[in-house]
């Protein structure tokens, strides 16, 4: 879940809180060209107010109205926009999108406080809500489970469901931390050099201060996990890569020159690596847009996170990833 998600749940408890009549609005089945994905929410208040988006604008403005003529129902229910052309045409989605939310009022803020509580605590959480008879629950939920809907029983899934390493404290990390939570990355720096983590103060990130090869054995890296070393310190990031090449993490890169890869290369291949575990490292990191600045580094680095997360299972994302950076020392 990203920070803007977050949000959403946040405001939308303030708004209970208050004494405001509050409907929560998410997507839970998509048809085609459909401008949100499922999992994406929407609160609006009685007064027209609202927080989040589930399409590009249309339908939002359909709920507000809802919303202030009293219109929208008090139990779970049903609403699905884009099922004729014209409907499309109406509400603005896609040639042949259609979208099927679930609304529903907020009656008090226990499972809301329940969920933040764990948002909080980095614990994935899922919601499930009966539209028959009304009963919720709420349990723990792994990374592979996600919004579902079988017509009847309508299932939400709270928290973050990615994780970022960094390795190294610096100005790139505290970029790349901030850009990577708004993209559903629980996010970890590890750097053990007291000067650069004594001044560490990006809230989006959990600081570690083990050695980077422990902090991977640590983390508990996973298929969801992605891992790149940013401190320019040899002996800091081949540490960590020695121990991420080997594991199951879906993404593993560090900064540097191309020249400085080679020789990075070279270097892993005096350990325990073999030629396929060494030809996962993404090297020169990130994607190919002339980055120079420590914040625009930060932007290619995610947006080759983003490709190579986006295209896992399909064949390309080991190491054909387009254009990627050549990142001068």
């Amino acid at each position: 879940m990203n920070p803007l998600d977050l949000d959403v749940l946040q405001l939308a408890r303030d708004w209970v809180a208050a004494g405001s009549r509050v409907h929560l609005v998410t997507v839970v089945q998509t048809w085609g060209s459909a401008p949100r994905q499922a999992g994406a929410m929407l609160a609006v208040r009685d007064d027209g107010r609202v927080v989040g988006s589930v399409s590009g604008g249309c339908i939002e403005d359909d709920l507000i109205a809802r919303a202030r003529a009293s219109a929208l129902e008090d139990s779970p229910a049903r609403l699905t926009y884009g099922v004729t052309r014209d409907e499309a045409a109406r509400f603005g989605l896609p040639c042949g999108g259609t979208l099927r939310l679930i609304s529903e009022r907020l009656h008090d803020t226990v499972w809301l406080d329940r969920v933040l509580a764990s948002i909080r605590d980095h614990r994935l959480i899922q919601r499930t809500v009966d539209l028959l008879d009304g009963h919720t629950s709420i349990s723990a939920a792994g990374p592979a489970d996600g919004p579902d809907f079988d017509g009847r029983i309508f299932r939400s899934v709270y928290g973050p469901r990615w994780r970022l390493l960094i390795i190294g404290a610096n100005q790139t990390a505290r970029v790349l931390a901030n850009i990577a939570a708004t993209l559903e990355f629980h996010v970890t720096v590890c750097d053990p050099r007291e000067e650069f983590f004594g001044d560490w103060d990006a809230s989006q990130a959990t600081l570690l201060t083990s050695m980077p090869d422990d902090a991977v054995l640590e983390i508990g890296t996973d298929e969801r996990t992605a891992i790149v070393a940013v401190t320019h310190d040899p002996k800091l990031d081949d540490m960590a890569l020695l121990e991420a090449l080997k594991s199951r993490a879906f993404y593993v890169g560090a900064l540097g020159s191309r020249a400085n890869q080679e020789k990075r290369r070279e270097r892993l291949r005096l350990f325990d690596l073999d030629d396929s575990q060494i030809d996962r490292l993404h090297g020169p990191v990130g994607l190919r847009i002339a980055s120079k600045t420590p914040a625009e580094i930060a932007v290619a680095i995610a947006a080759e996170l983003i490709w190579v997360r986006n295209t896992l299972g399909d064949g390309q994302a080991s190491r054909s990833v387009p254009q990627m950076n050549a990142l001068k020392d």
